[in-house]
């Protein structure tokens, strides 16, 4: 069942006509400053003859396998990217068992978490919905340094991101994205 948040995203991209794609890149780390693993995925904006490909670091609650243990503690397991649809396929925990041994003190009541991918509205709620001017602005606005490397990085990211979000879309188009919460 689709919540209203998704439906919003879902209507978003009928209206504008476009095609919304999500693949699988690798468990690893995202930003600079990660301490834990994420799925990172390839997504994929196509509208006419334009389309917009960036990764999309998927929140860390919904990445990765885990077993909950009885304690409530989540163990993680790196599953390899050639066997990961056959685990995200699997509805048995014995396809799991192998992992056991691994991992002492799992048993066949615990349960497995499987990663969530990213939906519609996971990424169009993320994106760069309006130029953020200078840098002296994007500083200010978002309390960075102008003095930082990471800041100007970070900084020529988002231009970059408006920018070919531009591309897809209207300025209107873009008032309506950023009005989906």
């Amino acid at each position: 069942m689709i919540n209203k948040y998704e439906k919003q995203a879902l209507d978003f991209l009928e209206k504008t006509n476009t095609e919304f794609k999500v693949e699988y890149l690798k468990y690893d780390y995202y930003f600079a400053d990660d301490k834990n693993k994420r799925d990172i995925y390839k997504i994929t904006l196509k509208r006419g003859s334009h389309s917009y490909s960036f990764n999309f670091g998927q929140s860390i609650n919904n990445s990765g396998f885990k077993f909950k243990l009885g304690s409530g503690r989540e163990i993680n397991l790196d599953i390899p990217k050639d066997k990961r649809d056959y685990y995200l396929k699997s509805k048995s925990i014995y396809d799991f068992i192998n992992y056991t041994a691994i991992y002492g003190g799992v048993t066949i009541k615990d349960k497995i978490i499987k990663p969530k991918e990213p939906n519609s509205y996971d990424v169009l709620t993320c994106l760069t919905k309006y130029d953020h001017g200078t840098f002296a602005c994007f500083c200010s606005e978002y309390g960075y340094d102008e003095n930082s490397k990471i800041a100007e990085k970070t900084y020529k990211a988002v231009k970059d991101e408006y920018q070919n979000l531009y591309t897809l879309f209207t300025d209107e188009e873009l008032d309506l994205m950023a009005e989906i919460q």
